[in-house]
């Protein structure tokens, strides 16, 4: 990112940010002692711009300000989210809608209560140089994925689209390895590639990639990234206090977005590159702006999806699924 020459004296939108700051942290200090509610959030992988609100929230002190001292555990296994919340050792958990219905269609006492990125991020991505112009050209190609079950259900929508099938292509599990996999030649396209993150970082190796949306190819839009909770927890007030501290802290970045980087760094240094600043940029417009609100109509749709694609058996009641936090 092209850093921009010194001003002569701060700009406006940065004295007020500094302002913010300071008043936040007055009233942190001038607040008599109390103690905070503890809190304990599973995140869905590695600390990343996905994650963008809740640590934001803990480095301005939004959580604290809610009443909250919240612990953020990166796991070492993506499965083990829904697996500690359903087990209540961890309170809140970072997963995704589309793994959503299979956890309770597997019968994990958990639930949906609030959402962090509202769109969708997963896209079927291929060479912008290579052969590959329109998903019907795949015919006969390679696509490499990560993880069975809906990144092949959602594959298998697009294909239709286009006239194709399953059997149409050759599927090849390149373990998370996506970006290399594509650069090498391994694979012709993958599916399950984020469009803020490994289109990016084919961009940046000097090979533009073509990508196609699900949301474009028949599939119903989704949440990517939700919080959930152990089912029969829902009406814990913890909640409530941790999703309005992450609507704060959302607020915060998209009206200070310069400043909301400076604290998300403060203490993963090692994010502090090219790649990670433009994913921030990618994904500031995606976080969503009320966590807390509740599309009962997209929910409605994706299980309608998932039952047509004979993903999960039946469509339950969305109450079985989510809930909105009030």
């Amino acid at each position: 990112m092209t850093r921009t020459p010194p001003h002569p004296c701060p700009p406006p939108q940065v004295e007020r940010g500094k302002l913010l700051v300071l008043a936040i942290a007055f009233m942190l200090i001038a607040s008599p002692a109390v103690a905070l509610d503890k809190m304990t959030v599973v995140l869905d992988w590695f600390v990343n711009p996905d994650h963008g609100p809740i640590i934001v929230a803990q480095e301005m002190g939004f959580f604290a300000r809610a009443g909250l001292e919240v612990t953020i555990i990166a796991p070492s296994d993506a499965n083990d989210p829904p697996k500690l919340v359903a087990a209540g050792r961890a309170d809140i958990g970072v997963s995704y809608q589309p793994q959503l219905y299979l956890l309770v269609a597997e019968g994990l006492p958990v639930k949906r209560v609030g959402t962090l990125v509202a769109t969708p991020l997963n896209s079927l991505v291929v060479l912008a140089d290579g052969p590959v112009k329109s998903i019907a050209d795949l015919e006969g190609k390679r696509i490499g994925f990560s993880v069975a079950g809906f990144e092949e259900t959602m594959l298998k929508a697009m294909l239709r689209k286009h006239g194709l099938t399953l059997r149409d292509v050759q599927l090849v599990n390149v373990n998370f390895a996506l970006t290399v996999a594509l650069l090498s030649g391994q694979v012709d396209g993958v599916i399950g590639a984020f469009r803020n993150f490994e289109l990016t970082e084919l961009g940046l190796h000097g090979k533009p990639g073509r990508a196609f949306f699900p949301e474009e190819e028949d599939v119903p839009a989704y949440d990517e990234l939700i919080l959930i909770a152990n089912k029969d927890r829902t009406d814990d007030p913890r909640i409530r206090a941790f999703l309005t501290a992450i609507e704060l802290a959302t607020q915060y970045m998209i009206n200070h977005p310069q400043e909301a980087w400076a604290a998300f760094i403060k203490n993963h240094r090692d994010l502090d590159d090219e790649l990670n600043r433009r994913a921030w940029a990618d994904t500031l417009p995606r976080f969503a702006h009320s966590p807390a609100a509740l599309d009962r109509n997209r929910y409605e749709r994706f299980a309608d999806f998932l039952v047509q694609e004979g993903l999960i058996p039946k469509a339950l009641p969305v109450e079985q699924y989510a809930v909105e936090v009030r």
